[in-house]
């Protein structure tokens, strides 16, 4: 019991960051209640697979994440459905690049004041981490690196150009339907009028990987206590989304975001009226299902 109380707290807030990578993957999803009744298992094989949990963490893992979709579920899924019913009324009106970049910046604020929340419990984990545990996050990271490069880096510029327009298009796809042939060549324009640079992006990725592990093990080698490890979350935390605005690559990060609101933009305006009732449909969908699941919320 002693050791269960050990680690049960922080993991059990810390999961809570790993929420990102669920949402994208319900989002790729065609029925959003069947993928978070699941969610459980899919966050338990993302966390597994960072630090090799052992026999001793597993059962008291599960019931963390257990209790976590259960506050999900009670706290943020009603949000979501009023974050969605924003972008429906956007989608039925006019959109401006304005709006578009507003609701990323929406986005990253609720992101950041999460993780900002969780600094007690992140800290307390990264104080829990075993050397080892440690080792496999960096082999992890290295893995995700090298399936970066070989999906998103392979060939010459126009091979990148068209992987990046095909990706884009299995998002638009999702919302609108098909597309016509017309619409396809206008839509690869305004993707590839976004600036291209994989190797910025994956040298942001390392960065950003290298800082995670030189902080757990800085905790780990120093023995810090817990107000110093919550000194350096939030300094990592705060550089990393402030990053886009105030590093040597914000008029990269300037551009990237602006040409990705057109190309959003282009979409939407492209749209036949057929297939922005399909979108509609679509999000409406998600609307009730995000209802139907806090409700089921006990």
């Amino acid at each position: 019991m002693e050791k269960f109380n050990m680690h049960a707290a922080p993991l059990r807030r810390a999961t809570r960051l790993f929420l990102l990578g669920i949402a994208l993957l319900l989002a790729a999803c065609s029925s959003l209640q069947l993928a978070y009744n699941h969610g459980d298992t899919l966050l338990y094989w993302w966390l597994d697979g960072y630090v090799d949990l052992d026999s001793d963490q597993k059962p008291w893992v599960r019931q963390d994440i257990d209790d976590f979709f259960q506050w999900h579920r009670k706290t943020q899924l009603r949000d979501y459905a009023q974050v969605l019913q924003t972008a429906r009324r956007q989608l039925q009106g006019s959109p401006t690049e304005a709006d578009l970049l507003a609701d990323y910046d929406d986005i990253r604020a609720r992101t950041e004041l999460m993780l900002l929340k969780a600094l007690p419990q992140l800290a307390e984990l990264a104080r829990s981490l075993r050397p080892q545990q440690i080792e496999q996050m960096e082999k992890k990271f290295a893995s995700n690196n090298d399936t970066f490069r070989h999906k998103n880096m392979k060939g010459d510029r126009e091979h990148q150009l068209a992987f990046r327009y095909d990706k884009a298009m299995d998002q638009f796809e999702l919302w609108f339907g098909n597309f016509s042939r017309e619409q396809e060549a206008a839509i690869r324009q305004a993707s590839d009028a976004r600036p291209l640079n994989n190797a910025l992006w994956l040298d942001e990725r390392i960065r950003r990987q290298q800082a995670i592990l030189a902080l757990v093990r800085r905790v780990q080698r120093d023995k810090l206590g817990q107000d110093a490890t919550m000194a350096l979350i939030r300094s990592l935390i705060e550089e990393n989304f402030a990053r886009r605005g105030q590093s040597d690559r914000k008029d990269f990060f300037g551009e990237y975001d602006q040409g990705t609101a057109q190309l959003v933009l282009t979409v939407i305006q492209l749209a036949t009226p057929a297939q922005k009732a399909h979108a509609l449909k679509r999000m409406q969908g998600w609307i009730d299902d995000c209802n139907a699941l806090a409700a089921q919320a006990h």
